[in-house]
Order: structure tokens, then C-alpha cells, then sequence
């Protein structure tokens, strides 16, 4: 998932922010993650980052997110993608409904 970022007049700023498994994609690509992977092998490739869930900028640590998932091992980036994706949604989700979510959905920033 992505999003524009608020336009301050900087030419330099990324068209979208990435966030999900966008943003996780992202960092498969730079490490240049192999499947088939564990969790683990994929902890160790890719550092352990923090992924952002929503536009907010709220984050989760990929092992916290495996952690949520009753597998260890996946065949395909793809299905390793298919298989996050709904812990980011949650995630997501749940920071939607908290108080400070909905305060955050009413003001025009």
C-alpha cells in the first residue's frame, strides 16, 4: 500500500510513502531476500526492520509480524507477501479504531 506524502513544494520528495507489505516488498528487493525462505532466514536477511503499517507511520518489526503467522517457511516472495498481508491489516485496523486513531481521522492533518 502507499500514499502521497503532504506536498511541501519539495521537488526531491518521494511521490508515495509505502507502507504494508509495499513497503516490506521494498525491503525483499534490497536485500535481495531468496525463496524458499524460513523466518528466520528472512529475519537474518533483512535485519529485522521496522515495517510501517499505515500512512500514520506506525511500524511493527518484521519479527513481531512472523511471530503472528503459523508458518516458518514459505516457497514464493508472493506467498510469503500473501501471508503478511493480513497481520499488517490488523495492525492497521486496530490502530484505526484506537481513540488516538480516531482523533487523528477528524483532524484535517
Amino acid at each position: 500500500m502507499g500514499v502521497r506524502p503532504p506536498q511541501q513544494g519539495d521537488d526531491d520528495a518521494p511521490e508515495t510513502v509505502a507502507f504494508g507489505i509495499a513497503a516490506l516488498d521494498d525491503y525483499l528487493e534490497r536485500a535481495d531476500a531468496t525463496f524458499p525462505a524460513t523466518d528466520e532466514e528472512l529475519i537474518e536477511a533483512l535485519g529485522d526492520p521496522s515495517v510501517p503499517y499505515d500512512a500514520m507511520g506506525n511500524e511493527l518489526r518484521l519479527s513481531e509480524a512472523l511471530d503472528e503467522l503459523s508458518r516458518v517457511r514459505f516457497e514464493t516472495r508472493q506467498e510469503f507477501l500473501n501471508a503478511i498481508h493480513p497481520v499488517f491489516e490488523a495492525r492497521r485496523e486496530r490502530a484505526k479504531n484506537s481513540f488516538l486513531g480516531q482523533l487523528r481521522s477528524l483532524l484535517p492533518f
